[in-house]
């Protein structure tokens, strides 16, 4: 276990509350009560977790389609979000945006986006806000690895560096754009490497592991908040289909070895079996 125990309680408690959540809407998904697609994080719960336990209660978050995970771990209110995701009018975003566009501003949960990568630049504005204003805040945007194929990425990242914004960008590299593995798609797996050459600090991580995660975010949220933007590429691995609730790894674009790798390296059985099943029940 971690000499922090407070702390692995912590992200113990806050990936199983992703988890569960998630878990409650493939039960009731298919008696369509819930009003839109669905883009599961079950098995990235990881990554939202570790960084944003690094963050302030005043920081902002950008997020995917695939936002769950953040928004809860941001401390998203999650009763405003299930009604969200029913399409009440008490929802975090009156019934009306669903799944892929939850917002919270006062949780510092910005809109996030149906659209690949639309959230990016948004964060840097949202920066370039912060630092005319002499906040002392910084804004993370998470988004997949296929969001870096979007000329608005590479757009972003100069942009952000160019004008030293206190943003952190978060890839969350699940190896996947819908069917498509990353294989098939990149010449060469050297995003840190091309975003380095911007002059931007880079962090890669490739373990999955919850406290490398939360540790590496500490130093690059200190980084960002003094000296402008920071990129980490994280490893994560989703187990559900792209939209949808069921699993899908019969389909050919699956690796059955790779699956096996990250169910092995669960980061919530992991921290479940540290702390004991006393203190898990």
């Amino acid at each position: 276990m971690s000499s922090n125990k407070e702390l692995t309680l912590k992200l113990f408690r806050q990936m199983l509350l992703i988890r569960r959540f998630e878990e409650k809407i493939c039960e009731i998904y298919h008696t369509d009560v819930v009003k839109s697609p669905v883009h599961l994080s079950i098995g990235q719960e990881a990554v939202a977790v570790g960084v944003c336990e690094a963050l302030k209660a005043t920081d902002f978050v950008s997020n995917t389609y695939r936002c769950h995970a953040t928004h809860i771990a941001k401390g998203g209110d999650l009763n405003k979000m299930m009604a969200e995701l029913y399409g009440k009018v008490d929802g975090c975003a009156g019934g009306k945006a669903g799944s892929m566009h939850l917002v919270e501003i006062e949780k510092g949960i910005l809109g996030a986006s149906a659209v690949v990568a639309t959230t990016i630049p948004v964060a840097a504005g949202y920066g370039l806000a912060l630092k005319k204003d002499k906040k002392q805040q910084i804004i993370v945007t998470f988004f997949g690895d296929g969001s870096t194929e979007e000329g608005v990425f590479s757009e972003t990242i100069n942009f952000a560096k160019l004008h030293n914004l206190p943003v952190i960008f978060i890839c969350e590299n699940n190896r996947l754009a819908i069917h498509n593995p990353l294989e098939r798609r990149w010449a060469a797996d050297t995003i840190c490497e091309r975003v380095a050459t911007y002059g931007i600090p880079t962090y890669k991580i490739d373990s999955g592991d919850v406290y490398e995660i939360y540790a590496k975010s500490v130093e690059a949220v200190s980084k960002a908040r003094t000296n402008g933007p920071v990129f980490m590429e994280i490893a994560t691995y989703r187990y559900r289909e792209h939209v949808g609730v069921t699993e899908d790894l019969h389909e050919d674009y699956r690796d059955m070895a790779e699956y096996k790798r990250w169910k092995a390296n669960d980061q919530i059985d992991k921290l479940a079996a540290e702390i004991g099943a006393s203190e898990v029940a």
